[in-house]
């Protein structure tokens, strides 16, 4: 233990030594949680329309008037022609085109339907399918109130009518940065913990002093666990500052017990602290260091479900997603700040983690060499 003590307390000292690391370790990550949480967002707005309206009449008016006042759609212009509109739509002015004939009103009066010609623009695919499920919805919602109306004047015989009332459950104000926010500030622990370890072994191997490490009679367990614990603890604080302003910025507060969150989190970063110092132990200069967890970062992000549900993703993605510790934690935070999860639910997603742990550290112990 005392051997031990000493190289923490050198990596203490190194770590404190050098500003940029400490900017990494606690600006970065505060300035990311700040920001990324308002660019990520699921919903779509200001999504530019285009009305082609050949009947000018009561109806028609209504119709655009509902479509505008949903806070989804900016009418950018009207037209005469739906050749202009699709000129528009070519141009990048309008992401959807609706077209309305010009017996809208008379054929909704008369024949009890009429019909409306959407035209989407789907180069941006998730814009797109959102749009014109918004658009869909909002027509629905304008020929429910119609039938409303007229059965009331009454126009239509009534009909037998099924009410839906839903909950929604864990998040009731569908609020997307509650969902958001614990995903992203797992990945920036996971970011601020496997690329600092990454380099730390290959700092010393550039400077020289590894060496001299390796000419003194410490174990290799005491090396890597010097090189393990330090990062561990800055992980840990770093956690704690992500979830401070969670609550300060967006108002989340945990529906488990923090204690869960953090036996986790301390087994996650035994994962990604092992695999980053595994890293370490194979590259030479920190180049290589960086390269190797820039592309392992962005594997790990993208088969994480963060930004799209595993359950989506082909098979054989969904079977890499098993070897991807990042997925475990995101599921694990969403599960304790928004269900409220105790360590018990969790349980299978820890051994998992845990297993991990145990891998990655001794195959990093193994893969140190003290001689070259």
């Amino acid at each position: 233990m005392r051997t031990l003590q000493f190289l923490l307390q050198k990596e203490f000292r190194q770590i404190f030594r050098d500003p940029a690391i400490l900017r990494i370790i606690f600006v970065m990550p505060m300035m990311q949680l700040l920001i990324l949480p308002w660019a990520a967002d699921y919903e779509v707005k200001n999504i530019k329309l285009v009305v082609v309206d050949h009947d000018h009449s009561d109806y028609s008016r209504q119709f655009v008037s509902k479509v505008t006042a949903s806070g989804y759609f900016l009418l950018n212009t009207y037209t005469s022609s739906y050749s202009e509109a699709s000129q528009q739509i070519a141009d990048d002015k309008a992401d959807i085109a609706v077209e309305i004939p010009a017996r809208f009103e008379k054929d909704l009066v008369k024949e009890s339907e009429a019909p409306v010609f959407l035209a989407v623009n789907a180069v941006n695919g998730v814009k797109a399918v959102l749009g014109a499920a918004y658009l869909q919805s909002i027509i629905q919602d304008f020929n429910n109130g119609i039938r409303a109306k007229w059965i009331q004047m009454p126009r239509l015989s009534p009909e037998p009518n099924i009410e839906v009332v839903s909950s929604n459950w864990y998040n009731p104000l569908m609020n997307y940065k509650w969902f958001m926010v614990p995903g992203i500030l797992v990945v920036l622990v996971t970011m601020v913990g496997s690329f600092l370890a990454s380099l730390n072994i290959v700092k010393e191997k550039e400077i020289g002093t590894i060496e001299q490490i390796n000419v003194t009679p410490i174990k290799k367990y005491h090396f890597i666990l010097g090189k393990l614990i330090p990062f561990w603890v800055l992980g840990l604080i770093i956690l704690t500052i992500g979830l401070l302003i969670s609550y300060v910025a967006y108002g989340i507060v945990p529906a488990g017990s923090f204690f869960t969150i953090y036996v986790f989190a301390a087994a996650y970063l035994l994962a990604v602290l092992g695999l980053g110092l595994l890293v370490s132990t194979f590259c030479s200069t920190q180049q290589q260091a960086m390269l190797i967890s820039f592309f392992l970062m962005m594997i790990f992000i993208l088969l994480g479900g963060l930004y799209t549900p595993i359950e989506s993703m082909p098979t054989w993605a969904q079977w890499i997603t098993r070897f991807n510790p990042v997925t475990y934690f995101i599921h694990v935070m969403r599960f304790v700040i928004l269900k409220g999860s105790s360590l018990a639910d969790i349980l299978p997603q820890l051994c998992i983690i845990l297993i991990f742990a145990f891998v990655l550290n001794s195959w990093a112990v193994i893969n140190y060499r003290k001689r070259a």
